[in-house]
């Protein structure tokens, strides 16, 4: 039998400040490594994970 629960947070004032700073962050890198993997394609080149940059 599987359960499932529902629930929702309500961080404090701080934890929403510390959280959507982490959030932006991890956007950063995301889009950092995404326009090096474009960049490499259109070169014909292959980028694996470790040459993204903040990989």
């Amino acid at each position: 039998m599987q359960l499932r629960y529902n629930f929702r947070l309500y961080p404090t004032m701080w934890q929403q400040r510390s959280l959507a700073k982490a959030f932006g962050c991890a956007r950063v890198v995301y889009n950092d490594a995404l326009r090096t993997r474009h960049e490499a394609f259109e070169a014909g080149q292959r980028v694996s994970d470790a040459e993204c940059p903040n990989g």
